[in-house]
């Protein structure tokens, strides 16, 4: 069953965002196909992260930046997306929020959150976020996600 849950999703294509934070030895941080919108008063939304190492340190912080990506952020993914990849560096183009948080200022938005609820189910963690802050960036292209791979497109109006 799991395996072709699995790929029942792998057919359904998914927006792409970073979600990371100031953790206490530096910034941490992941990509995430699961982000949703949950509320829009009060302002949340909700995504799910599995057992890594940077979801654990996300799972204890008391703020975050979920990061939307555009087409101009392919390579920004791939890196958060693989054990060892580049994640932080100034090519990167990541700049730091006052309140400490990092953010990327070239994401189509950023929303600094606050984790209200943690639902642990299976081997992932759901998380529904209140809004504290939203940063938007540049209107770029659609940075998506599909057939475990990421694919970028120019944003272009529905047809007549």
């Amino acid at each position: 069953m799991g395996v072709r849950f699995r790929e029942a999703f792998g057919r359904y294509p998914t927006g792409v965002a970073v979600i990371c934070a100031a953790g206490p030895q530096g910034p941490v941080g992941l990509t995430a196909s699961s982000v949703a919108s949950v509320s829009l008063t009060p302002p949340a939304l909700s995504f799910s992260v599995m057992g890594t190492r940077s979801a654990r340190h996300l799972l204890t912080m008391p703020t975050l930046v979920v990061n939307l990506l555009g087409s101009a952020h392919l390579e920004v993914a791939r890196g958060f997306s693989r054990p060892g990849g580049p994640r932080f560096t100034l090519d990167q183009g990541w700049s730091t929020l006052p309140t400490g948080e990092p953010f990327l200022p070239g994401a189509l938005a950023a929303l600094r959150v606050q984790p209200l609820r943690q639902v642990p189910i299976g081997d992932a963690t759901v998380v529904v976020a209140g809004v504290l802050d939203v940063h938007h960036g540049p209107e770029d292209g659609q940075l998506i996600y599909h057939a475990r791979q990421f694919h970028t497109s120019p944003l272009s109006p529905e047809a007549s």
